[in-house]
């Protein structure tokens, strides 16, 4: 047995070791500067075929090589970050699908952590949200299976499914003794990117929900549909930007540049390969897909200097933290509410052929100032707590494996800081009994957004209450 092992190890380091040169020699004739190719760690690919042929020789069923294989590929990158995956053929064509806005689910933006899939945050407007599905909430069962031992993947596949077709999911919730089981219908997630309107003659609001292939052209829409409808001089602009979870880089350039003057810088990003070092500035070559028409082109010249703010929280994540940053920076908008995500690191798509992919974190984004917004997200101008339960809301910096800063300490995130403080018993109970009466989500725009009229109240020169907001802006 011990012979067949030995020559099945070097077997496959001899094919492990020539697939690596053959990569390494075909990364290298891309590049126009030819780099050293690093030495192949011998022993590490010696205890992996070794293990391998374990496996194949002693494990209690037959294995097949490629799910072997599927399977060592997916450890290697679930092991870096908590962004990092493998895609198969499906998970793929779901990624490509999802851009463009539409596919059928829940609606739940989830992570792994620690063996249960975690809620990072409902979508608006889908099945998970309309059901009460919270941030932090965690997932143990869908319908009777026990996600316990899934990876992210498999459990993302059992969520989504046809529309029309139901799922019950299991929930742990802190604060409650007990699981919670809801029947959810799963639905056609066609998620509207923008949304608008005129809360009152002279102030326009504007909410992006995601960003996704058609977000610059849908704002560009909603800015000449607004200015149009808007009798007079325009006094004020709200962009909403709460519980976006982020999506297309170039929809983020787009949004920022629809304010910002031309050629401004937006953002950069730092990585070790030459890729992945970017400046991306406001302008038409940095947010066109193809030699389309300038939609940003013809929007009225007041969108640059009407008065602005940008209203974020712990769901603002990724291009979202690009676009508050972006403005808040070059000092065209003031952002207001509370710490966003800090989801500061760039993934890039790289295909692998037969329709698989990788999706591997390449680089790191920063403000134009030089923040940056890994793991520490962006700091509000003003910091304003009103109608936004981020108390316990999960943030990049609580996920495991989380890529650091790259620059500075992090910060403690809402819950590290709340488990360091714990509160007393009796207002974890008010707290409980609160969030049981407050079960329905509140509306981001509608009368009921307690940040949304702050906003306004600072855009009419109203004193807010003291204890609520800082008008001193805390460098992140």
């Amino acid at each position: 047995m011990s012979n067949i092992i030995k020559k099945t190890s070097l077997i496959l380091i001899g094919v492990i070791a020539g697939m690596m040169l053959s990569l390494n020699f075909s990364a290298i004739a891309k590049k126009d500067n030819f780099e050293a190719i690093h030495p192949l760690p011998i022993e590490e690919l010696r205890t992996f075929a070794q293990v391998f042929g374990r496996i194949k020789s002693d494990y209690v069923e037959t294995v097949e090589d490629k799910k072997l294989i599927t399977e060592a590929i997916n450890g290697m990158l679930v092991g870096l970050d908590p962004h990092s995956s493998y895609l198969d053929k499906d998970e793929y064509k779901e990624l490509q699908i999802g851009t463009q806005g539409e596919f059928g689910g829940l609606g739940i933006q989830v992570t792994m952590e620690d063996g249960v899939v975690k809620v990072i945050s409902p979508i608006e407007d889908t099945p998970a949200f309309r059901a009460g599905i919270k941030t932090g909430d965690l997932i143990v069962k869908l319908d009777d299976t026990v996600v316990k031992g899934m990876s992210l993947n498999e459990a993302i596949k059992l969520m989504r499914g046809k529309p029309k077709t139901s799922i019950k999911i299991t929930i742990v919730r802190e604060g409650e003794s007990e699981p919670l089981v809801f029947n959810l219908v799963r639905d056609i997630i066609k998620i509207q990117s923008v949304k608008s309107k005129m809360i009152e003659p002279g102030y326009a609001y504007i909410r992006i929900t995601q960003f996704q292939e058609q977000t610059g052209e849908n704002l560009a829409t909603a800015i000449k549909t607004l200015f149009a409808e808007n009798s007079g001089s325009m006094k004020g602009l709200i962009l909403d930007l709460r519980n976006d979870p982020g999506g297309l880089l170039n929809g983020a350039v787009a949004v920022s540049a629809a304010f910002l003057p031309e050629n401004s810088l937006v953002v950069y990003t730092e990585g070790r390969s030459a890729d992945a070092k970017m400046k991306l500035h406001a302008n038409p070559e940095y947010y066109l897909r193809g030699p389309d028409e300038d939609y940003l082109k013809g929007l009225p010249a007041e969108v640059k200097t009407v008065p602005m703010i940008t209203l974020v929280n712990g769901g603002s994540a990724s291009a979202s933290e690009i676009v508050a940053g972006a403005l808040q920076d070059h000092k065209r908008s003031i952002v207001m509410g509370s710490q966003t995500f800090g989801k500061g690191s760039v993934q890039t798509i790289l295909p692998l052929g037969n329709n698989t992919a990788i999706k591997l974190t390449t680089a790191r984004y920063y403000t134009p100032n030089g923040q940056s917004i890994q793991a520490q997200g962006i700091t509000p101008d003003i910091l304003d707590e009103t109608g936004n339960n981020d108390e316990q809301r999960l943030r990049e910096a609580d996920l495991n494996r989380h890529l650091s800063n790259g620059k500075k300490t992090e910060k403690k995130s809402a819950l590290e800081s709340n488990k360091a403080e714990p509160k007393p018993a009796s207002e974890k109970k008010e707290k409980k009994n609160k969030d049981k009466k407050n079960k329905a989500p509140i509306e981001f725009g509608s009368e009921d957004d307690l940040l949304l009229k702050q906003a306004m109240n600072y855009f009419k020169g109203i004193v807010i209450p003291p204890g609520k907001t800082s008008n001193t802006k805390t460098e992140s």
